[in-house]
């Protein structure tokens, strides 16, 4: 008995502790977003920063005991969001107040409540939550936390100040409790972060008036560009094939019960630096010349180098890669295979002005070769035979002569026709005729 008293009494002070540092928290935490949005206004390149607060790493307030799933609430909490998460597919769980009364997911008060179930979490929001100990009844991961769910912020790095389009950007963030990030790795299927591009509409760029472009969704699950799965590290890939021009980048934090929004600065997208064109060859000898030629305003030229592939008409595809070359321009061949669409792929690997490395999409390139007209009979040519050009008069008579020749063939086979029907036509009346004999012979005999 007497150490079930000093048990319950060292608990109520851990979670009496963890609340008095929660407090201290949250006014420290008010005070660094006061500080952040001050300066904001002082620099745009600061992030405006808040926190996801944990309960204290002991096993009763944060680890959850797998057969316990007890934990207290203290009796200042004006308003907190939990999350349980559970085995897969498995039936939301049962949280029990303090005085034994039950929330269940079809059973709540709607003015106090919201809950939120998904297929492996539970988000639960509860407005003055009784004091006490409470209990949570379900399938419950061994290795869940409780988590309080306060203010979720994405912190990321700042996108370059030189981007292009056609380019793909790998951009990292995390999401943070005050200046520690987030680290449980359940909490990825809980959250999705998106990215959307937004024009400024400034008339001076080519993207006025555009729509808002979603770029991509931020990942921790090891693949694309993700480098490892629930490091609690999230990656973008921003493919950047959209029009140049100003764009302002929105990232969204999107919760089963709230949006929270983190505005870049705009950045300003320059028009992709590689311009490719092509020399026709007229003999099908020779080969086609490709040319690159190289924007030099925000690019290092003799960095860069390439890699594509040529598709000819009969779709056959072939790769190619310039590396060794340096200059504003870069050539090489395309076998001149037959008439047709001829269509150029290519990828730049290259720096900036400022040193970054990059790699970028050039949009493809296609031209048509068109079959050579061939005559098969020469205007100096008759039969077969050379044309013996003597003056325009005797060029004149042939042509009559041709002409008249033409016409009398062409009224022999009429000639010819009118007489097959006028033969039809006389053959079908005999026909006629006798059978309407025969038919008043047989009559008249009866």
């Amino acid at each position: 008995m007497l150490v079930g008293t000093l048990l319950t009494l060292l608990l109520s002070f851990n979670a009496n502790a963890f609340y008095s540092t929660a407090i201290e928290s949250a006014v420290q935490t008010a005070s660094n977003e006061s500080a952040v949005i001050n300066d904001e206004i002082v620099e745009a390149k600061k992030l405006d920063v808040s926190a996801v607060n944990y309960y204290q790493k002991d096993n009763i307030t944060n680890q959850i005991p797998y057969f316990d799933n007890r934990f207290r609430l203290d009796a200042n909490i004006e308003e907190i969001t939990l999350i349980f998460y559970r085995k897969s597919g498995s039936t939301p769980i049962i949280l029990i107040r303090p005085d034994g009364s039950k929330i269940r997911v079809n059973n709540f008060d709607e003015e106090k409540v919201q809950w939120f179930d998904d297929s492996t979490f539970d988000m639960i929001k509860i407005i003055k939550p009784m004091p006490g100990p409470w209990q949570a009844v379900g399938d419950i991961l061994p290795q869940s936390q409780i988590l309080v769910v306060s203010d979720v912020k994405l912190v990321v790095e700042p996108l370059p100040e030189i981007a292009f389009s056609g380019e793909t950007l790998k951009v990292e963030g995390k999401l943070i409790n005050g200046n520690e990030p987030i680290r449980t790795p359940h909490f990825k299927d809980v959250v999705k972060l998106d990215v959307n591009f937004y024009s400024t509409n400034n008339s001076l760029f080519d993207n006025f008036g555009a729509d808002a472009i979603k770029v991509t969704s931020f990942r921790d699950d090891g693949y694309a560009l993700d480098e490892y799965a629930n490091d609690n590290i999230f990656t973008g890939e921003f493919v950047l094939d959209f029009a140049p021009g100003e764009w302002q980048p929105v990232y969204f934090v999107k919760l089963p019960m709230t949006t929270r929004e983190l505005n870049q600065r705009p950045i300003v997208l320059q028009k992709n630096p590689i311009e490719i064109s092509v020399v026709q060859s007229d003999d099908v000898e020779k080969p086609h010349q490709l040319i690159l030629t190289i924007d030099s305003s925000f690019v290092d030229p003799n960095s860069l180098v390439f890699q594509g592939k040529f598709t000819y008409p009969d779709r056959q595809s072939e790769p190619f890669s310039i590396m060794e070359d340096s200059g504003v321009t870069r050539t090489t061949t395309i076998t001149n295979t037959e008439p047709g669409i001829y269509r150029v792929n290519v990828n730049a690997f290259g720096q900036s002005t400022t040193g970054r490395e990059f790699r970028l999409v050039v949009p493809e390139f296609s031209f048509n070769v068109e079959k050579a007209l061939e005559l098969t009979t020469p205007m100096n040519m008759k039969d077969g035979q050379p044309l013996n050009i003597q003056s325009a008069d005797d060029f004149i008579v042939d042509l009559d002569e041709d002409i008249e020749e033409a016409i009398i063939a062409q009224q022999q086979a009429k000639s010819d026709q009118d007489q097959k029907i006028i033969l039809l036509i006389v053959a079908a009346n005999i026909v006629i005729i006798i059978v309407g004999l025969v038919l008043f012979w047989i009559m008249r005999r009866k």
